[in-house]
């Protein structure tokens, strides 16, 4: 999508951030392919988006950060994921989560403070780990295995988390653990230094360089003001942060996109006059992705506008998200399948960069909200009030 005339950007100095951006984002997508292949970490984009300043994007101003709106974080992530999908999943999680904890309100404000400068000045970066071997998805509401035991001034921790995305990247994470001593499911603020291992366990179809391995706490020591209880302020946002995802994914869509287009509009077969974009199937096959970007990018660009302007409304626009990470995601699925019909058997090719999107989008429909999660607050929603002899 052509940065100069995308109807989605709505300041000069929203378009000049994605120039940059994108310009800096070239040189991922020339990695990409080896980073792939090998299923090794960016560490070098990391350390570029750093120097970028992307860390601080979503960091309060009053902090040194940029403030950004979760509309403004779902077009870096969008542009950002044309180059390199994961690059921007993994850096996503950490943006995302800033956004949440700063707008839910939800840390000491001390620890929260320390976070934020830290973020600024060292440009250190952060992740949430939930999901674990024996519980599956967090959000399935299984009770995690990783146990914290109360000991003299803090904590303890043992237990495994995998799908830990962005893991040799950080020095710092949120672990979800049960408190033997009071019963309860809790937040843990953990320093990746001693009794903190990494294994390499990530070796998948898509999304290769995300770093997602299983991270392993052997009776971690976590000092009493890192346990993140929620004050009584804490205020519910919706989820509007998890729009990193769909914002991901649909830039993977839109880099197929680029290149069937490109490819339609060059390639000329000596068996026609013209390149095939004037073939009628082709240009049937066309609209058909038009329909699925314009569609899906809509969505998701209103709900972000929305949840921006009306924080009174965001704990009711949990199902509005939900939907426009489904059809963002699926709307990807859909394009990149398009895009490889356009240009036919070269698609398969690992020379070009179409098997690997066909291989990255992929992944979006194992990222939370899954797509019957989102399909089951539709209904509960449509049928509220409807159903004899039930109440909500």
């Amino acid at each position: 999508m052509d940065i100069q005339h995308d109807p989605y950007i709505r300041s000069d100095q929203e378009r000049d951030r994605l120039h940059r951006l994108a310009a800096l984002a070239a040189k991922f997508a020339e990695r990409a392919a080896e980073h792939d292949r090998l299923g090794t970490f960016p560490h070098e984009n990391i350390d570029e988006l750093r120097d970028f300043g992307y860390m601080k994007l979503t960091v309060p101003e009053t902090f040194g950060g940029d403030g950004i709106s979760l509309y403004e974080m779902v077009q870096l992530q969008e542009r950002l994921a044309m180059a390199d999908g994961s690059t921007a999943l993994a850096v996503g999680w950490h943006v995302g989560k800033v956004l949440n904890l700063r707008e839910s309100r939800s840390w000491p404000e001390p620890v929260w403070a320390e976070l934020c400068r830290d973020i600024v000045e060292k440009g250190v970066m952060i992740n949430a780990f939930a999901s674990e071997p024996a519980t599956g998805s967090p959000s399935r509401g299984g009770r995690p295995a990783t146990t914290a035991v109360a000991v003299q001034g803090g904590w303890v921790l043992s237990g495994r988390k995998n799908f830990s995305t962005l893991s040799p990247a950080l020095d710092r994470c949120i672990i979800t653990a049960f408190c033997e001593t009071t019963g309860k499911t809790a937040e843990f603020l953990v320093m990746m230094k001693d009794g903190v291992t990494i294994e390499e366990t990530w070796d998948t179809l898509g999304m290769r360089a995300t770093g997602s391995h299983d991270i392993i706490l052997d009776q971690v020591f976590v000092p009493e003001n890192h346990l993140l209880k929620p004050s009584g302020a804490t205020i519910d946002d919706g989820g509007g942060w998890l729009l990193h995802i769909p914002a991901c994914y649909m830039g993977i869509g839109l880099a197929a996109r680029e290149f069937a287009l490109r490819f339609a509009a060059s390639y000329r077969p000596n068996s026609i006059k013209g390149p095939i974009a004037e073939l009628p199937n082709i240009r049937q096959l066309i609209g058909q992705m038009e329909l699925e970007q314009r569609t899906a990018r809509q969505m998701l660009y209103a709900a972000a506008d929305r949840w921006d302007r009306h924080p009174e409304l965001r704990p009711k626009l949990r199902s509005d998200l939900g939907l426009a990470k489904m059809t963002a995601t699926n709307g990807a699925i859909r394009i990149v399948d398009l895009a490889m019909r356009i240009v036919g058997g070269t698609s398969l090719s690992k020379s070009h960069p179409l098997e690997r999107y066909y291989r990255d989008v992929r992944a979006g429909l194992h990222n939370p909200p899954m797509d019957d999660a989102v399909m089951a607050i539709l209904v509960g929603e449509a049928l509220e009030g409807k159903l004899e002899g039930k109440e909500r």
